[in-house]
């Protein structure tokens, strides 16, 4: 199969869409095309002057926005490799990865940069500020210059202004190193994936096969998803950019009420999504009007109950900005009750499921074709196979391969051969895959604990039911000498608006605990419920860390 070159889309959507709105600051700076496209050759005169040569690495931690946006296709269209960093890490872990990664450029976020310190980052030629791309640090005389008279350098290349035809970016090969993505985590440390260019691309097609007829020129995209992580950077920046889109980027934490604001205002034609966002939403918005007592009475009148559906529909419909094609949720597990609501009342919304080491996508279905409780069917150009004797009742570890897949971890070869092995990759996910190819995951690895007599114990469909039960926000189920507890952290607020007490919350979750064992298999049930003080401590992408409450005294 013949890959064609990544940054040729770039170009040619640059020259195409010169004249439009590409991307934005919600309610703040708007760059068109055009103004990308002078940014970019900017920003290649400063690699220059920063001796930065094909193959060498930049890195980017920031809050998403524009300016963001511009450094990150600046440093693929060069033909340097591009280190995205959670801005969320903490500044011991992004020193590390600029080390790690040999980084020559840093660019940093203002608040991220209050917590950094230079010398610790002896390896950079310099620090250069995302907002305003202002020299930060300079640590050679030809990058202070560079800076200093970028305007000048600018004008004496291009003399008769910068236009369409000037524009010739890096022409990439398949397999040539585009992207090293630190993961977020969740059961360990960072590892580099390393994403060549076959794999953006193959997760651009993808995209523009799935969605492609339901994207216009034109059309609003919101970013909310961090672009350091590869589901944002490829569903919410990389596709949408190629395609004429105009995407916003918040630049601020998704709370609802800016996400309310914003998808009424900009109504976007596409919306990703990870499921804490939706649950919040639904959980304050729709579950109230359905649980109170007239609801619930009218609900059982079978002339009604299709009317009220359809109305709560509308309703969470023109919550999201009511123009949207449909929203695609992934990241993490999305809740079982909340899915067979969003099923029940007909919403247009699909599950998808990928991995960083695979750019990330690995399944997907249109909503309309969308089973409930999967993961939708593998994409193009790759593969599936459930690692059990019965892939369709037996769980086993999920492999794949494929153009998406990358090409290891960065100076990390341990890592890379327990990932990549006999050609396949092997996700650390379980599932299981019916006739029709539809993927539904049970769990991590990692997480699967083993019963006193040898039962596979998964702690997620434990956490599934137990999340459902009165006043718990988040929870997770860890195991002490043998027997199974579940940590809550509850919903203070609205005990406390009840007027409840800790005490009170306590009796309440001993309630749970007996309600819950009633629904679970002798091996399963939870031995007591902890109340935990404080929220646990996530990744970018919303999952829980795990492995920092294993050992948490109960």
């Amino acid at each position: 199969m013949e890959i064609p070159s990544f940054n040729e889309y770039i170009e040619q959507s640059i020259k195409e869409h010169w004249d439009l709105d590409a991307l934005s600051d919600y309610r703040g700076e708007n760059f068109q095309y055009k103004d990308i496209a002078r940014l970019i050759e900017k920003l290649h005169i400063i690699f220059e002057y920063s001796n930065v040569k094909p193959g060498d690495k930049i890195a980017i931690c920031g809050r998403n926005s524009a300016h963001w946006g511009a450094v990150f296709f600046a440093t693929l269209t060069y033909g340097a490799v591009a280190v995205p960093i959670l801005h969320e890490f903490k500044a011991e872990q992004i020193h590390n990865i600029v080390n790690h990664s040999e980084a020559k450029l840093l660019f940093v976020g203002d608040q991220v940069w209050k917590e950094l310190e230079a010398d610790k980052m002896p390896v950079l030629e310099g620090i250069i500020g995302i907002a305003d791309y202002s020299l930060l640090v300079g640590r050679t005389q030809k990058v202070i210059y560079a800076r200093e008279h970028l305007n000048q350098l600018f004008g004496e290349r291009y003399p008769k202004n910068f236009r369409k035809h000037h524009i010739a970016y890096h022409k990439d090969q398949p397999e040539e190193l585009a992207v090293i993505n630190y993961t977020s985590g969740t059961t360990s440390r960072s590892k580099g994936v390393m994403i060549p260019y076959r794999a953006l691309w193959s997760n651009l097609d993808f995209a523009t096969q799935a969605l492609g007829k339901h994207l216009k020129t034109g059309d609003n995209i919101i970013s909310m998803l961090p672009m350091a992580h590869t589901y944002g950077m490829s569903f919410e920046f990389i596709f949408e950019f190629c395609t004429g889109c105009h995407i916003f980027f918040l630049t601020k934490n998704p709370s609802p009420n800016i996400l309310f604001a914003a998808f009424a205002e900009l109504q976007p034609r596409i919306i990703i999504a990870v499921p804490l966002i939706i649950e919040k939403i639904i959980r304050k918005a729709v579950l109230p009007q359905l649980q109170g007592t007239t609801a619930r009475m009218l609900l059982k009148i079978p002339l009604l109950r299709q009317k009220i559906k359809d109305k709560v529909c509308e309703r969470l419909r023109a919550a999201f900005g009511g123009n949207f094609y449909e929203i695609i949720i992934g990241g993490a597990a999305l809740n079982r009750e909340i899915e067979s609501l969003l099923h029940d009342i007909g919403f247009n919304y699909t599950v998808g499921y990928g991995t960083t080491e695979c750019s990330p996508i690995i399944s997907y279905a249109d909503w309309n074709t969308f089973r409930e409780g999967s993961c939708g069917r593998v994409a193009p150009r790759m593969e599936i196979r459930i690692d059990s004797d019965d892939p369709q009742h037996t769980v086993g570890e999920i492999l794949t391969r494929g153009t998406n897949v990358m090409t290891g971890y960065y100076k990390n070869e341990e890592a890379t051969r327990e990932a990549l092995r006999d050609g396949w990759y092997h996700t650390g996910d379980l599932g299981i895959i019916d006739e029709e190819g539809n993927l539904f995951i049970k769990g991590r690895c990692k997480n699967m604990l083993l019963g006193s007599s040898g039962q596979n114990i998964y702690p997620e469909e434990i956490e599934d039911k137990l999340s459902n039960l009165a006043f718990v926000n988040e929870c997770i189920v860890i195991q002490k000498d043998n027997r199974l507890y579940g940590l809550v952290y509850p919903d203070y607020e609205e005990a406390h608006n009840l007027g409840l007490q800790d005490s009170d919350l306590t009796k309440v979750m001993e309630e749970n605990r007996t309600e819950l064992n009633a629904m679970l298999p002798t091996y399963a049930q939870l031995s007591g419920i902890k109340l935990m003080q404080r929220e646990f401590e996530k990744t970018p992408k919303r999952s829980i860390k795990r492995f920092l409450y294993n050992d948490v005294e109960i």
